[in-house]
């Protein structure tokens, strides 16, 4: 799996959220591209990875990004075509 596959997501004194550059400041973590991932991340093992707990703002937040997400992600081959 490629590291564009993933998204991190950081705690900050500001609180925990998406790092699409992957350069914010702070404890971050990594979850797949697909909502399963994100899904059982938020069951708990995203806020054991970040060393904290989750703010019910925070878990909001999360939950909006996650619906954006497809349900399984897929890689383009070499020759252009989708593969699962």
């Amino acid at each position: 799996m490629s590291k564009r596959q993933l998204i991190r997501i950081v705690r900050s004194p500001e609180g925990v959220q998406v790092d699409s550059t992957g350069k914010l400041a702070g404890r971050g973590a990594y979850l797949h591209d697909r909502r399963s991932c994100w899904e059982r991340g938020l069951k708990g093992a995203l806020a054991h990875a970040l060393k904290t707990e989750l703010a019910a703002e925070d878990r909001e937040h999360l939950q909006i990004y996650l619906e954006t997400l497809p349900e399984e992600s897929g890689e383009m081959s070499v020759d252009g075509t989708l593969t699962m």
